[in-house]
Formats: C-alpha cells, structure tokens, sequence
C-alpha cells in the first residue's frame, strides 16, 4: 500500500504572514495593520499579473520587497531603511501557526509523505523552515522557481504528481488560501481548505474536497 502524500501550501497555511509586520508595529505605528493587509494583496496581485500577462519571471523574494514598497506607498509612506530591512528579514522568520507543527509530526508518524509546494523561493522557504524548527519533516520542498511561473498556473501543480510519481487524486493538498484550493481541486488534488477565519466559501465550481477548522484536523483523517 503506498505511503498517504499531504502537500502543503507554506504562506498562510504553514507561516503567518502577517507575523513580520506584527513584530514592528509600535515601529510602523497605526497603519501597521492595514500596511500588512496590502502587503499580502500585492504580493498575491504581482505574482497573478506577471503569469497571466506571460511576463519575465522575477522570483518571491523580488516580488515580496516590491510589494511591501508599494504597500508603504499607500499607507505610511516609504519606510526607513532599516525598517525596510528588517520587515523584509522578518518574512525569512515568519511564525509558525500553532497547529503546523502537532499536525506535521502526527502525521509523519503514520508514515505519511509530506512536502511543501509554494510560490515561495528556495532561499526563503529554507529560512523559514529552519527558523520554525521543521527541519526533517518534509520529504520535498517545491518551489515554482523550478517552473518559472506562479500559482494557480496548471504547471505548478504537476511538481507534487511528479516527485511523488503519484496520481493527483492520491495527494492530499492542504491550503489556507481558497483560489490556491480552487486550483488544486481543477489539478485532481484532494484539496483541503484549512478555513481558520470562517470564510465564506468563493469557487464553487472549484469545490475542496473538505473545509477544516485548522491543520489539527488533519491527522484524524483516514489515510
């Protein structure tokens, strides 16, 4: 019997985005919230404009600063250099949500494949995972710098059906973000929304396979 595969998304399923600006908000001040809330749209807005429009590739780090410039454009203006620095030092350290690291080791221990599958680059998604302590419980870590393009493109997904030389319809991928969801479950993924905010639901031609409260709920799961 081959071994369960659960793929994760790493951005606001795995990591809390919105962890580096909590840590520099007295710095930031009262837009510190709303500075954050652009942040993550632009960064998601950039990496849909440029697969659409089949513009050169510029990788999630790149992306990830120009985001946060203009974010800071709209709201605080442009940040002090310092700040800037250690905003963009932040998101190579982004918190771990609370729930990541029981549901990862629980499932290792039942002997499943794990891996993450990411707009994240290589660089960033090593020092994130370093930083949260995860070492050793992926079995892959997928970047879409290998196809030179970012989620939701088809291509993508194909990373994970690939390494584990498995059908999409025997992994398992888990995210938090509903289009990425929408996306796996075009792919024939069995695709997980970890819905911690009690979204409403959007896609509905694109429908999960299961809505979960958190990643907890995940090692309860048959296999």
């Amino acid at each position: 019997m081959a071994m369960p595969v659960y793929v994760f998304d790493a951005y606001g399923t795995l990591f809390d985005v919105h962890a580096a600006v909590a840590r520099h908000s007295d710095e930031i001040g009262p837009q510190a919230a709303r500075l954050s809330e652009l942040w993550r749209m632009k960064q998601l807005e950039y990496t849909w404009v440029r697969s659409l429009a089949e513009a050169p590739y510029i990788d999630f780090r790149e992306l990830t600063a120009q985001a946060l410039d203009t974010a800071a454009a709209l709201t605080t203006g442009p940040l002090a250099s310092e700040l800037r620095a250690q905003l963009l030092g932040a998101y190579d350290r982004l918190d771990a949500y609370a729930d990541a690291r029981p549901a990862l080791e629980a499932l290792k221990a039942k002997g499943a494949k794990l891996a993450i599958l990411s707009n994240g680059s290589p660089d960033m998604l090593a020092s994130a995972i370093g930083a949260a302590g995860f070492d050793g419980l992926f079995d892959a870590v997928l970047s879409v710098g290998a196809r030179k393009i970012f989620k939701t493109a088809p291509s993508v997904y194909t990373l994970a059906t690939e390494r584990f030389d498995a059908p999409p319809g025997a992994i398992s991928f888990q995210s938090s973000n509903r289009w990425d969801v929408g996306a796996a479950s075009l792919a024939g993924f069995r695709a997980v929304w970890i819905n911690r905010g009690g979204l409403p639901d959007e896609y509905p031609d694109m429908a999960p396979a299961l809505v979960l409260r958190g990643l907890d709920e995940l090692p309860r799961l048959p296999d």
